[in-house]
């Protein structure tokens, strides 16, 4: 398929959206076959491998950049590789890939709130209400709708592990803001998956899991070679063909999709519920999230080369 600036672009990147939401309940899967921090090391240790000899492929890697930039880079890659994936992972072992969908969703809004907070950017009344609707989503999924019980709640193990993901991401996406501002986002998204990569490898031998690689079942052998390729690098280079045809905050709003293929998803192939609640709340977490992307801003005193991108759902 020819990428132009055509309406071509725009079905391309609904693809996106496809590739993300199938990783929740393919996740879900392989950690009933590998502890959590082991099943992430392989899946960013692979992508890391195919995004660096894309670069290669295309000239890309500087290292006289990286040297310059390493702290900051190292960064990303313990907040957005390592950090979030240990969160995330542990976390979809205690609650359902549709639960954790619509959590993890919201780094948008709250990446919003730590904007307007720290890196100068504009207040709005959309911007507003598409947190306060995002949040009432989550809630009302957390809550199973009794909202009036909000005082008393008590998050479970999973939940509670899955808004770490989003402390992680949201600091993952803050810090990229910055250090985007002389490294490129393809640049910057290889070195810091390898160098997260890395630590998960490292920290995952506490687990004692990789001898048991060659002993996997065949769908869970495909299902790393789904997040790793087609949830994370293929996902990366169409999101980013994307923001160079028609800019980032439209490319941006196909990430609100993200929630919808995951729960058919996980319904259709991996048996999952749906219920009322987590219906209202996807309406509920996909406006808000919507209202918050589209939330017109003031220019940002931090000028990035590229948006930070999202590969680890």
């Amino acid at each position: 398929m020819k990428l132009t600036k055509d309406s071509s672009i725009y079905f391309i990147l609904l693809v996106v959206p496809l590739f993300w939401g199938g990783a929740f309940g393919s996740t879900k899967h392989v950690l009933s076959e590998l502890p959590p921090l082991t099943a992430s090391a392989v899946r960013f240790l692979l992508a890391g491998l195919i995004l660096g000899g894309w670069l290669a492929v295309r000239r890309e890697w500087d290292f006289k950049v990286i040297k310059e930039n390493w702290l900051g880079l190292t960064g990303l890659g313990l907040s957005g590789v390592l950090a979030y994936n240990y969160f995330f992972a542990v976390g979809l072992q205690y609650t359902s890939a549709i639960t954790a969908a619509l959590v993890v969703v919201i780094n948008p809004v709250t990446t919003a709130i730590v904007a307007v907070l720290f890196l100068g950017e504009k207040w709005s009344t959309r911007l507003g209400l598409g947190i306060a609707l995002s949040l009432a989503g989550v809630l009302t999924v957390i809550t199973k709708g009794n909202l009036a019980a909000l005082a008393g709640i008590s998050l479970n193990y999973g939940e509670t592990l899955l808004f770490g993901a989003v402390a992680s991401w949201t600091t993952y996406t803050s810090l990229g803001k910055i250090v985007m501002k002389k490294v490129n986002a393809s640049l910057a998204t290889t070195v810091s998956t390898l160098i997260g990569s890395i630590f998960l490898i490292f920290i995952s031998l506490g687990e004692g899991a990789w001898h048991t690689l060659p002993r996997l079942s065949g769908q869970v052998m495909a299902e790393l070679v789904y997040l790793a390729v087609f949830a994370t690098v293929l996902a990366f280079i169409l999101f980013n063909v994307g923001i160079k045809r028609i800019g980032a905050s439209k490319a941006s709003a196909y990430i609100n999709l993200m929630p919808v293929n995951a729960m058919l998803i996980a319904w259709a192939v991996y048996g999952e519920t749906i219920t009322l609640m987590h219906l209202a709340g996807m309406v509920l977490v996909v406006t808000g999230v919507g209202l918050t992307t589209l939330a017109p801003a003031a220019k940002d005193p931090v000028k990035t080369k590229e948006e930070p991108v999202q590969l680890c759902e």
